[in-house]
């Protein structure tokens, strides 16, 4: 199927690994001019290099923070004007007991994940929406539909960044600008390994171990973890020109985990 974005700017702010690296991925197959971003810059050369070398697409690699101002700053600079904007950063950790979450997590999270991600898109959408064709998904969490003690951190911060989102979209949708959300559930990242590997060491047990325990303590009643091509493929599909009659949207893709019927 021809997403209809060839030729297109893109810009994926997070997109070194996990979610937003499969993202990047999915849509340089679709032909877009790439950007991509993240805070470590051995591993976002790495990442786009493999997709230069899978894709043959344009791919410039941006380090920059963009949960600061300085770092947002390099992406206005190096890519001007995206038709099509994707926003994530890392997860923040998972929170053991809420009496011990302190002032400066909150305001470090949301920096990151409400600051950074709101300022990209009230920054970008104008030229969007001047230029008769723009797309922007963040990729939040289904813990922001679903709230969860032990995610509030990421939960809440998404939350947020999901009212804006979907209160700015239906200003944008006339000019066919479209803004949405996915709510991923637990997907098969280098941040999930890495949760099994702590844990097997912790518990004296295996990886295999613990990623059976951790399935089971959840109840996914897809019975497996997610694919990170999954939220790529869904993500491109949601820039595409098909889906500007998508709006203000937050699809959860979280193998049947939530439940809800809306």
């Amino acid at each position: 199927m021809d997403l209809g974005i060839v030729g297109k700017t893109a810009l994926v702010a997070g997109g070194s690994a996990g979610l937003g690296g499969a993202s990047a991925r999915a849509l340089a197959r679709e032909g877009v001019d790439l950007f991509v971003s993240a805070r470590g810059g051995d591993r976002l050369e790495a990442a786009a290099a493999a997709i230069r070398a899978e894709t043959g697409s344009k791919v410039t690699a941006i380090v920059a923070d963009h949960g600061s101002k300085e770092g947002r700053q390099r992406l206005f600079d190096a890519c001007p004007a995206p038709d099509i904007l994707v926003i994530t950063f890392s997860p923040p950790p998972l929170t053991d007991d809420y009496r011990k979450v302190t002032a400066d997590q909150w305001r470090a999270v949301f920096d990151m994940a409400v600051v950074g991600s709101t300022e990209l898109m009230r920054h970008y959408l104008q030229g969007m929406a001047d230029r008769g064709f723009g797309r922007i998904v963040n990729i939040s969490t289904i813990a922001a539909k679903y709230p969860l003690a032990a995610r509030m951190l990421s939960g809440a911060s998404r939350a947020a960044v999901g009212n804006y989102a979907t209160g700015l979209s239906k200003l944008l949708a006339r000019h066919n600008v479209a803004v949405n959300s996915l709510l991923p559930g637990i997907f098969e990242t280098p941040g999930l390994t890495g949760t099994f590997t702590d844990a097997a060491s912790a518990n004296g047990t295996s990886e295999a171990e613990e990623r059976e325990k951790f399935l089971r303590r959840f109840n996914i009643p897809a019975r497996r973890y997610g694919d990170p091509d999954e939220i790529g493929a869904l993500c491109a599909m949601l820039c595409s020109r098909h889906a500007g009659y998508v709006v203000g949207q937050s699809l959860g893709v979280d193998g049947g985990l939530g439940g809800a019927l809306f």
